[in-house]
C-alpha cells in the first residue's frame, strides 16, 4: 500500500511536469494567406484570314509580272554601275524634276499622273514610323516586311539626317501592307489616320486598279511645306522583290522626292522599272533634299541653282 502510493505520486509528478513542459512551447504562427498569383495570359497570335479568290488571282498576276521584268533584265538591285554614269548636271536636273514637282495633283485619284510644280517639301521633325498589316497577310511575311522596313528606315535616316523610329506610339508615317480584301475595307481606318483626307482619295485607295502597285500620301500643315503625316500602301500580294521595290520607292517618296522622271538613271524614280532598290544616284538626291543650304518651302527658281552647286560638290568629293 505504501509503495503503491509513492508510485502514484511519482506518476502524478511526471504528468504534471509533462503538462508544464507543454505550456512552455509557443504554438506555431502561420503566415497570412497570400492571394493567388495571377498567371499572365500568353500574347494572342495575330489574326490571319484566308485571302479571297480575287486576292489569290492578283498574287498570280504579280508573280508573273515580276518574272517577266526579271527576264528583261529589269528590277536591278545593284545600285547602278559603270553602265549608268551620270554627271553633276544630270543629278541637279533630276533633283529639280523629282523633288520640286509632284507626280499627282493634290486630292488626285492616283489613276492619272499629272506632274505639278511644287515648293521644296520635306520633314522638319522626327519621324515615328509604324508598320501595319492587314488580316490576310501571312505571319512569316509580316516578320520579313517589318525587318525590311526597319532596315530601310535606318538607311533613310542616315542619308537625310532625319531621326526615324519604328514605333506604334503616336506615329506620323504609316506603312501599310494590305491584301486586296484588307484594302477594300480600309476606308474608315484611313479617315482615322488622315482626318482631312478627301473622299476622292479614299475612293481611289479602296478601288485601286491592279496596275497601281503601291503609293504614298503626304499631308501638310495648311500654308506650310513640311510634312505632318504620310501613309504608304503596299500590296501584300506582291512577291518578295516587288514588295521590297515598293518599300524603297514609296518610303523615299514619302521623304519628299515626290515625282518620277523618265530621264533619271540610275534611279527608282523612273517608271521603266529598271531598278528595284534605291541607287547611289537616289541616295544623293535624298542628301541634297535635306542639305541645310536648301530650305523647306523654297520655290524651284530659288532652289535649282543651289541644287546645282550641291550636286557639283557631292560628285567632286566622290559622295555616294
Amino acid at each position: 500500500m505504501h509503495s503503491g502510493g509513492t508510485m502514484r505520486r511519482i506518476l502524478m509528478l511526471v504528468l504534471a511536469t509533462g503538462l508544464t513542459g507543454c505550456n512552455l512551447v509557443a504554438p506555431p504562427v502561420l503566415p497570412p494567406e497570400l492571394p493567388p498569383v495571377a498567371t499572365p495570359e500568353p500574347p494572342q497570335e495575330p489574326v490571319v484570314s484566308p485571302p479571297s479568290r480575287a486576292s489569290q488571282d492578283l498574287a498570280i498576276y504579280y508573280r508573273r509580272l515580276q518574272n517577266d521584268l526579271l527576264t528583261q533584265g529589269l528590277l536591278r538591285g545593284d545600285g547602278g554601275g559603270p553602265d549608268t554614269p551620270f554627271t553633276d548636271t544630270q543629278l541637279a536636273r533630276n533633283f529639280v524634276r523629282i523633288a520640286l514637282f509632284n507626280e499627282y495633283s493634290d486630292d488626285s485619284d492616283f489613276q492619272r499622273p499629272q506632274a505639278t510644280i511644287s515648293k521644296l517639301r520635306r520633314w522638319t521633325g522626327p519621324i515615328r514610323m509604324s508598320v501595319e498589316f492587314g488580316d490576310t497577310v501571312p505571319l512569316a511575311q509580316r516578320d520579313a516586311d517589318l525587318a525590311s522596313v526597319s532596315a530601310y528606315a535606318a538607311r533613310l535616316s542616315r542619308a537625310t539626317g532625319v531621326p526615324i523610329e519604328i514605333t506604334d506610339r503616336d506615329p506620323n508615317f504609316h506603312v501599310l501592307f494590305l491584301g486586296e480584301d484588307d484594302r477594300r475595307a480600309y476606308g474608315d481606318r484611313l479617315r482615322e489616320i488622315v482626318p482631312n483626307i478627301s473622299n476622292a482619295t479614299v475612293r481611289s485607295f479602296v478601288n485601286l486598279p491592279r496596275d497601281q502597285l503601291c503609293f504614298v500620301i503626304g499631308t501638310f500643315v495648311p500654308g506650310q511645306s513640311s510634312y505632318s503625316k504620310a501613309v504608304a500602301m503596299i500590296r501584300a500580294e506582291h512577291p518578295n522583290l516587288m514588295r521590297s521595290a515598293c518599300i524603297h520607292e514609296e518610303l523615299a517618296q514619302g521623304m519628299g522626292l515626290a515625282n518620277d522622271s523618265p530621264n533619271a538613271r540610275p534611279s527608282i524614280f523612273n517608271d521603266d522599272e529598271e531598278f528595284a532598290l534605291l541607287t547611289n544616284h537616289d541616295t544623293l538626291l535624298l542628301r541634297m533634299l535635306y542639305d541645310p543650304r536648301l530650305q523647306t518651302g523654297m520655290e524651284p527658281a530659288v532652289a535649282a541653282p543651289i541644287a546645282r552647286v550641291i550636286a557639283r560638290e557631292y560628285l567632286a568629293a566622290g559622295a555616294s
